[in-house]
């Protein structure tokens, strides 16, 4: 591709200036291409991933509109190409290149930048591949909204609401894009360990297809270190949350309904409606059939905790009426909402709780009793029940407790089948390493080290919302109706990978 394609002059609005500030020639996209000479390097390099079948047909407006600006082959769609395939292939390229001295190629891998427009899970799809490149500068990456909840776009400030697909809107996200700052956010590595039952299934059972953050979480191999023998082992990763109970149930039938009758889901407003009325069907606003108090968190599992690194597992006490927990690692939780919220001067002192930080090594624990619970979130510094914060969480399964549960990483959800013959199901959810996001103003998410984050102290408003043990939500009640993805072997240097 000619960087001069669309002139020098065709420049974005002012926030975004000259087109060729993004694009990439065509030899560092395609290693038999021939090198070519540019007066400068583009500012703000970008690859661009788009999920097609994402927003209705939002994402393949964004997909023609994406390749009418910037050169085609740096804009992928991810229906047909896998990111960890193009990553695979654009990083061997640049240390091809920078070993025969090509200073361009240097400059671009130096200033890369990542856009991924799709849900959630699509975002965290490609988080993950990103995360298993292990580069010692990993490229940041700005969240497309393509979803229905949108939290990793939300937590960042790129919105929630899907956008506009002219050329005018992506000329504006581009110059947010370089004008964004980068931000480290926890990634968390989950396991699931469970005998090889008698008789019966064990794998994860996904909405007809497996869905994008399900292609990391996987049996592991029979060589893998994680690997026990006589015991199923899966293992994977999340961003935002981890979530099992009742409304990982209810984003199972949506995600079911969604795969069956594609034709239904055309817009955004559309998914939320059907969404809400699924949750009204599986009696996520009553006590119903479809979830008995059997299938409630503290009559399914025993949870234990780590607080902090190198400490001791202590059990944690989950309410009887809990059926969902979350395992929040981001302020944004089922479209913007912020389950944590900020523990005011009492709950520090009295149970050493802080403000939600993306980049501390802990992650929040809240619990939910149903939707009416839920709505305490609309109220100002409304939250959920505060259970915990730590560097690790288990759950152990109780035997025969249930045949199954339902469980969702980051948006994406599937039904997971219990052995009945043995209580040896453990799921351990612990802190891995962190990845480079881009954030716009205004940012929800917040930093440890920032000193504008907002301190604990001084927040006693919180504690009108508290609910948090089963006297007070008697109360309350009453006011508030994985195929892998491609991993470079720890041992392997990608500087000598062609």
């Amino acid at each position: 591709m000619d960087l001069h394609r669309n002139g020098t002059n065709d420049s974005c609005p002012s926030s975004c200036g000259p087109l060729t500030d993004y694009c990439i020639p065509d030899y560092i996209l395609k290693p038999d291409s021939e090198p070519v000479i540019v007066d400068n390097a583009p500012s703000c390099p970008v690859i661009v991933f788009i999920n097609s079948r994402s927003g209705g047909q939002l994402g393949s407006g964004l997909i023609k509109t994406y390749r009418e600006l910037l050169n085609e082959a740096q804009v992928f769609d991810l229906s047909e190409e896998a990111p960890d395939k193009v990553l695979h292939r654009l990083y061997c390229n640049f240390e091809k290149l920078k070993s025969n001295g090509d200073l361009l190629a240097i400059q671009i891998q130096k200033s890369l930048r990542l856009i991924v427009a799709g849900g959630d899970g699509t975002a965290s799809w490609l988080l993950g591949v990103v995360s298993d490149l292990k580069l010692s500068h990993p490229p940041p990456v700005a969240t497309v909204p393509l979803g229905t909840g949108n939290n990793l776009p939300f937590s960042f400030g790129w919105g929630k609401r899907n956008p506009a697909t002219d050329q005018a809107a992506v000329k504006s996200f581009l110059g947010q894009v370089k004008g964004a700052r980068e931000m480290n956010i926890d990634s968390w590595h989950i396991i699931m360990r469970m005998r090889i039952p008698q008789e019966g299934p064990c794998d994860p059972i996904a909405p007809l297809d497996l869905p994008h953050s399900l292609h990391a979480f996987h049996r592991v191999s029979d060589c893998d270190s994680l690997n026990v023998e006589g015991y199923h082992t899966f293992r994977g990763g999340f961003w935002n949350y981890f979530s099992m109970g009742m409304d990982a149930q209810v984003s199972y039938e949506f995600h079911s309904e969604r795969k069956r009758n594609p034709e239904k889901f055309k817009n955004q407003l559309t998914n939320q409606s059907t969404y809400a009325k699924l949750g009204l069907k599986q009696g996520w606003f009553a006590a119903s059939l479809t979830h008995p108090s059997s299938r409630n968190i503290a009559q399914l599992a025993k949870v234990k905790i780590m607080k902090r690194p190198g400490g001791l597992w202590e059990e944690l006490k989950i309410p009887r009426s809990i059926r969902s927990i979350i395992c929040l690692n981001l302020p944004s939780f089922s479209g913007g909402l912020n389950p944590w919220g900020t523990p005011g001067t009492r709950k520090v002192q009295d149970r050493d709780l802080t403000a939600p930080y993306v980049d501390d090594g802990l992650i929040e624990v809240v619990g939910f009793r149903d939707a009416w619970h839920g709505l305490v979130l609309l109220a100002p510094n409304g939250h959920g029940t505060r259970l915990a914060q730590a560097h690790r969480i288990r759950f152990e399964f109780h035997k025969g407790a249930a045949e199954h549960t339902f469980m969702r990483i980051d948006g994406e959800p599937w039904k997971q089948p219990l052995p009945k013959e043995d209580d040896t199901v453990v799921v351990e959810i612990s802190h891995l390493r962190q990845v480079a996001m881009l954030a716009n103003d205004p940012c929800k998410s917040k930093s440890v080290n920032d000193p504008s984050s907002p301190s604990c102290h001084g927040h006693d408003d919180d504690e009108s919302n508290s609910l948090e043990d089963e006297d007070e939500w008697e109360d309350g009640r009453k006011k508030f109706g994985a195929a892998a993805t491609f991993k470079i072997p720890d041992e392997v240097d990608i500087a000598h990978l062609s």
